[in-house]
């Protein structure tokens, strides 16, 4: 069987590590802390749906730690630990096609709004990404939406006049960087 080298580096995600937060690769046993801090309703404004159970989370981390069955996508998936207590309080995305596109996403319980944590892990992982040879990092923000707009523009994306499913287009185009250390893995 022959395995895609670049993927293979790819996966599973590192472990990252900002000011305040650990960026910890997702795991199974993530989902019953996780239900909790993503239990408010109000998270679903934009994006729909309603609060997952710790079994339905249980099921998606499976798949998403599985990988995608895309050869050539690789999900990155990590959530937020605050170091000064190991409390988690959300999670971190990317979902790199070819090696060179990442698209990134995040969200943070409502009890730990407006701290900047989704900010600073955004902040980090672009640069994770960057590091790593990622050339475009695009984001998806519904446009009634100023604190995820403030997180896209914190880690240094920009609206486009592009539209997707009612959701504007935010893009980053990374210059090559010269100390790239290779794809992000584990």
């Amino acid at each position: 069987m022959h395995t895609d080298p670049l993927r293979a580096e790819l996966l599973p995600a590192q472990a990252l590590r900002s000011v305040r937060l650990d960026l910890v690769p997702l795991r199974v046993e993530h989902a019953e802390d996780m239900a909790g801090v993503l239990s408010d309703p109000a998270l679903h404004t934009f994006i729909g749906g309603s609060p997952a159970t710790a079994q339905d989370l249980r099921s998606r981390y499976a798949r998403l730690v599985a990988g995608s069955p895309d050869p050539s996508v690789t999900w990155c998936n990590w959530v937020l630990l605050r170091r000064r207590d190991r409390c988690l309080v959300g999670t971190v995305q990317a979902t790199v096609t070819g090696g060179s596109l990442a698209e990134i996403a995040w969200v943070v319980g409502t009890p730990w709004q407006g701290r900047g944590y989704a900010s600073e892990a955004a902040q980090t992982l672009v640069a994770a990404l960057h590091a790593r040879s990622v050339r475009t990092v695009v984001a998806h923000i519904h446009p009634d939406h100023p604190a995820s707009a403030a997180v896209a523009a914190a880690a240094g994306l920009s609206p486009t006049d592009e539209e997707q499913d009612g959701e504007i287009r935010w893009r980053l185009s990374l210059t090559p960087d010269p100390g790239a250390v290779g794809p992000l893995r584990g």
